[in-house]
């Protein structure tokens, strides 16, 4: 109740600043964005188009602008670093995390780039060169620097007194990271074991020497899967000396699995996940028409195996009814597989050691669709048609192409995976090109052979 009391609020105020802007009441708009959390300002201009973007930004306190560049999602955030100045842009990144820095800056032209350096304090450019070190989507390049660190020959007691005239922790802090004077990591100390713990005992004693550190250049996918595993809330970032070069915190997490979801579900279409929702025409039509390029190959290879058996067509009008159902049913047999598998990569369930009992399973659940719909859909066409002939037409390309489609479903992202193409984004239509494809041969070509005798 409480949190669907917190989205209305939100809507509310999302609607509030809209009907401002189109009343012109500008000053009422910057009243209630300057009372507005960073996210929710984040959403508004995502949800705005351009031209009230533009507004909308100016309004925004200044003070604001760096949390809010963290929010947006790519497409938005790059928009927005076009309208704001060099000076504007520094102001905007000082006193950033380390990840939020590498989100906001990367990508950015180099000359945007080295201006915006030079006018960095010597403190804040090592932060950003650090941050832009790591290879993007890896842990050095999400990772903040804010971690707090003890040594392991001091007592609790020495801890406590150090925290408690540093006067703060940073967010998401469950753990201090224990090191040596090279930095290096040793280990951790839980809040929770500083708190009960007797206030003499040495950190040496007390620690968890079983710390499992991340890679620098671990990739997130990765990251995630190991967060979900263990239940983690945060986990250090090491170098491959072992020293201690930052943490990942679950609120990173999070993003990341937002943004795999959204990848999945955008790539199924041919789409970038960072797709701006109100980004401009040219721009918008310009990235989809190479996927609709694409797809316009594949439907005419499927028109291209209709066209070899226009002969069979013309002698009988039935076939042309029914040729779309054998395909049709072999796409969705296959994407059920495929949504199966390209989950199953995703989580790191599928591996060298059970792709081929994977494979397996899939072919016979293939062959026993195709064996139960072929004869169900026979049944109905010979009701329907009264043409006995036909009903084994279809039969037969019903019992091949689900068969097919089963294997496809499995096969096709695997390949793709080994040779590091994404399948949420290029297997849905590489998957189809073959149920079409296989489904109006199958079904033609029986239809030909039939007709003959």
């Amino acid at each position: 109740m409480l949190e669907n009391t917190k989205v209305d609020n939100t809507q509310l105020r999302l609607q509030e600043v809209k009907k401002a802007l189109e009343s012109g009441m500008f000053v009422l708009a910057r009243s209630i964005l300057d009372k507005m959390p960073a996210c929710d300002v984040a959403f508004l201009l995502e949800s705005s188009p351009p031209g009230y973007r533009k507004v909308l930004w100016n309004l925004t306190d200044h003070d604001q602008h760096g949390e809010i560049l963290e929010e947006l999602n790519e497409d938005a955030k790059d928009g927005i670093i076009n309208l704001m100045g060099t000076d504007n842009l520094v102001a905007a990144t000082e006193g950033m995390e380390t990840d939020g820095l590498a989100y906001v800056l990367r990508g950015i032209p180099d000359s945007v780039y080295r201006a915006v350096l030079e006018q960095m304090d010597t403190q804040d450019r090592q932060r950003v060169e650090l941050a832009l070190a790591y290879p993007e989507d890896t842990a050095g390049s999400i990772m903040n620097t804010d971690t707090t660190t003890v040594r392991p020959d001091v007592t609790i007691e020495v801890v406590l007194r150090y925290l408690r005239l540093k006067g703060s922790l940073p967010d998401t802090t469950d753990a201090l990271y224990v090191v040596d004077t090279d930095n290096k990591l040793l280990g951790d100390v839980s809040l929770s074991t500083l708190l009960t713990e007797e206030p003499n005992s040495m950190i040496a004693d007390v620690m968890n020497h079983d710390t499992e550190p991340l890679q620098a250049l671990m990739e997130e996918n990765e990251i995630a899967k190991l967060f979900e595993r263990h239940d983690w809330i945060s986990a250090p970032v090491i170098d491959s000396d072992r020293q201690l070069l930052g943490r990942i915190t679950i609120d990173d997490i999070v993003d990341i699995i937002r943004e795999n979801a959204e990848h999945s579900m955008m790539g199924m279409a041919g789409m970038d996940d960072d797709e701006d929702t109100f980004a401009p025409i040219l721009p918008s039509a310009k990235r989809r028409t190479v996927w609709l390029s694409v797809n316009l190959m594949a439907a005419f290879i499927a028109a291209s195996v209709s066209n070899m058996f226009e002969a069979t067509l013309e002698q009988v009008a039935t076939l042309a009814v029914l040729m779309t159902i054998v395909p049709s049913m072999g796409g969705i047999a296959g994407n059920q597989t495929l949504a199966l598998v390209i989950r199953g990569i995703a989580v790191g369930h599928i591996s060298s050691s059970n792709t081929r009992w994977l494979i397996g399973k899939e072919a016979a659940i293939g062959l026993l669709n195709g064996m139960i719909w072929a004869i169900l859909v026979a049944t109905a066409v010979v009701l329907w048609k009264g043409d006995l002939q036909v009903g084994y037409i279809i039969a037969g390309a019903m019992f091949i192409n689900l068969s097919i489609a089963g294997i496809a479903g499995v096969c096709i992202p695997l390949l793709m995976h080994k040779y590091k193409i994404d399948p949420a984004l290029a297997g849905g239509m590489a998957l189809t090109t073959v149920t079409d494809v296989i489904g109006l041969f199958s079904f033609l070509g029986m239809a030909t052979l039939v007709l003959r005798h």
